[in-house]
């Protein structure tokens, strides 16, 4: 069964599926999840305090996400992280703008609507979760996850378009055409870095 913080983030969540996060009052939540307004407050204090618990919920869950795809073999680590990257920011919205920094309308905004730092920006959840590439890859130089992230990130934020590979972006199971391609990307990418001659002092 879940807790009563478990139960109003859920039901925090289903409220913004509905209606823009600005229009979504506490009171309603707190009616979705079967709970008394106090027991909201007492969890979270605010909305900004709810929005900030959403934003931490969404990026632990990506970092999780990202800890899975390491248990792929080493070599298959880098696209597997891509991978799921791209498929993590595609499912959902406040994934999206964590990773991007770009807030719709419809979204809970740091620094708008949630106060301070209490969530990581996009620079931070990069880094994150390059680094922990960096520690289950080793030895591979940090730089070189990082280009497989920033890859990723360049597929979030231009997605393929309509026609040919693009028909499946909506289909995160059936992606069998850009998983070869992110994958020989990345792959072409760090055998270009391995490969090229590199200038030695005398």
């Amino acid at each position: 069964m879940p807790t009563a913080r478990e139960a109003l983030l859920d039901a925090a969540l289903r409220a913004l599926a509905d209606r823009p996060w600005r229009t979504v009052r506490m009171v309603d939540v707190a009616a979705l999840a079967g709970v008394s307004r106090q027991t909201l407050y007492n969890e979270f204090g605010t909305k900004g305090g709810l929005a900030a618990a959403l934003l931490r919920q969404a990026a632990d869950g990506y970092l999780t996400g990202v800890d899975r795809a390491l248990t792929a073999p080493a070599p298959e680590r880098p696209a597997a992280v891509a991978r799921w990257t791209v498929r993590a920011a595609d499912a959902d919205p406040l994934v999206k703008g964590l990773l991007t920094g770009v807030w719709g309308e419809r979204l809970p905004r740091p620094g708008r609507d949630v106060p301070g730092r209490d969530v990581p920006g996009p620079a931070e959840l990069l880094g994150l979760a390059r680094d922990r590439m960096a520690a289950a890859s080793h030895p591979m130089p940090p730089v070189r996850c990082e280009r497989a992230l920033r890859l990723a990130l360049s597929y979030v934020i231009v997605p393929c378009p309509p026609g040919g590979a693009g028909t499946q972006w909506a289909e995160p199971d059936s992606w069998s055409p850009i998983t070869p391609m992110m994958t020989s990307e990345i792959d072409t990418s760090f055998s270009v870095e391995t490969t090229s001659p590199r200038k030695t002092m005398p």
